[in-house]
């Protein structure tokens, strides 16, 4: 039994430090409102997994994930947000070194990183069918299949928080160096790209 958690928390853990639109969003977060910014996102990105994990445990998770229609719109919004996800910094990117030398940043408001992290979740079908599909299997033999869903969302939710927070701490406390425009112009650039990305092949497995 005790071989049988261990392998479901290896394997959400696996899961969660996997490189993905979520660490992409948070670094995006980071590079523009700094530490606080990228926590709101870490927050944001967990509360996404809880909505999914919320649907899950009632039930709702599966039907969803067997609506190919549902399936297909919520994938193409999905994708459609990374992509503007991606171009908005791949913009900000251009214009950064000038707003550097005459005037600092903006920074984003306090519920735009939380937001982009969210959404970045909630629009994400591959979630509900992790949590369908895989989530179940992970429940050890004999547990009570609701409350042992629900631990598990709530312990991949945890350790979201400890890795994308522990992420942000390290990503903010290199400042010094991210400040450097031409740094922060090609960092703005790779997490730009990597969202486009990620926007264009979700979008493109829809079609």
């Amino acid at each position: 039994m005790i071989g049988v958690v261990v392998t479901a928390f290896a394997v959400l853990g696996l899961l969660t430090v996997i490189p993905g639109p979520d660490m992409a969003v948070v670094t995006r977060a980071g590079l523009s409102g700094g530490r606080s910014a990228a926590l709101r996102a870490t927050f944001g990105v967990v509360a996404g997994l809880m909505v999914w994990g919320a649907l899950t445990v009632v039930g709702l998770g599966a039907v969803f994930a067997a609506s190919a229609e549902a399936y297909t719109v919520v994938k193409i919004v999905g994708g459609m947000y990374l992509v503007y996800l991606g171009v908005s910094t791949l913009w900000r990117s251009r214009t950064r070194p000038h707003a550097a030398r005459s005037a600092p940043a903006p920074v984003p408001s306090s519920g735009s990183s939380w937001r982009a992290g969210f959404l970045t979740n909630l629009l994400n079908p591959k979630i509900a069918v992790f949590y369908t599909g895989l989530l179940p299997q992970l429940v050890p033999p004999g547990w009570p299949t609701a409350p042992s869903l629900a631990l598990l969302v709530l312990v991949h939710g945890l350790l979201g928080i400890v890795w994308l927070g522990a992420y942000s701490i390290l990503l903010t406390r290199a400042r010094t160096t991210l400040e450097k425009p031409s740094v922060r112009k090609a960092l703005d650039r790779i997490t730009g790209t990597v969202l486009f990305g990620f926007g264009a092949v979700v979008v493109a497995e829809a079609r």
